[in-house]
């Protein structure tokens, strides 16, 4: 689910955000030298990391904003600067790296008026790197959980707005892997199983795209386990709420030829 959105999307915010002043004393080191530790005044490593970030050096950008931490830690710059260093592993990839300077951050600036921020980059972090619905979804599940607090904290904020949005996406990615995992044991005749989790995600994703075939796939597992009375309470919500769709159609045949009744 990696979106050039999404970068625009962080971009932009940090831009608006944490941009600094114009400052005066640019370093004239060059590539990797900008990261040796020479002791430096705080303008001119600030500047140095803002001029490889708007180069698109994201990783020296990150290493000189971290600069600035361990030199002047006690600096109003070095709150900023951890921010930038969080953003910079980010527009690099680094993903572990920025959620670790965004949480120092906020473990150190709580009340700051760019926590927000900081739960947003969190945020982005994790649900950039959600997988296929075939591999593990312990990724998927932090990023439900970091846009959750996010939304619970600040929840009147731009950026609880998107993870709204965000959850909504990634609340369906988490079903398509229950259907996923339930289709698996349907296909080795594991009906029982494959009941528990199309019930899964009626319960508790009914709002996803998933909910009509979760349903229909109900039917087919109720009747295979002899059980029609469940078969016709899941068909008959399936022709209540989606009328219209394939899946029903599909329900309401097997219920006519199995089920001893309609749907």
């Amino acid at each position: 689910m990696l979106t050039k959105t999404l970068t625009r999307i962080g971009a932009a915010t940090a831009l608006v955000l944490i941009a600094s002043p114009v400052l005066t004393g640019c370093s004239t080191s060059k590539n990797k030298a900008d990261t040796l530790y020479v002791a430096r005044d705080v303008s001119t490593l600030y500047n140095s990391g803002k001029n490889r970030l708007d180069r698109g050096q994201y990783k020296l950008a990150a290493a000189l904003f971290d600069e600035v931490e361990r030199q002047h830690p006690y600096s109003p710059w070095a709150r900023r600067a951890q921010l930038m260093s969080a953003f910079s592993y980010y527009m690099n990839r680094d993903y572990p790296e920025s959620i670790a300077a965004a949480q120092r951050f906020l473990s150190i600036h709580t009340g700051n008026k760019d926590a927000p921020y900081a739960y947003y980059l969190i945020s982005l972090c994790y649900y950039e790197q959600i997988a296929d619905v075939t591999r593990d979804q312990k990724i998927t599940q932090q990023a439900l959980d970091s846009l959750g607090e996010l939304i619970r904290r600040y929840p009147d904020t731009r950026y609880a707005a998107d993870a709204r949005l965000k959850v909504d996406l990634v609340n369906d990615h988490l079903a398509g892997k229950e259907m996923e995992v339930g289709r698996f044991y349907q296909r080795r005749g594991q009906w029982l199983a494959a009941t528990l989790r199309f019930r899964t995600v009626v319960d508790k994703y009914e709002t996803t795209t998933h909910a009509p075939e979760a349903l229909e796939r109900l039917v087919e597992s109720y009747l295979a386990l002899g059980i029609p009375a469940e078969a016709q309470k899941a068909a008959a919500v399936l022709g209540r709420n989606y009328p219209g769709t394939k899946w029903y159609e599909r329900s309401y045949k097997l219920m006519r030829e199995h089920g001893g009744g309609n749907a």
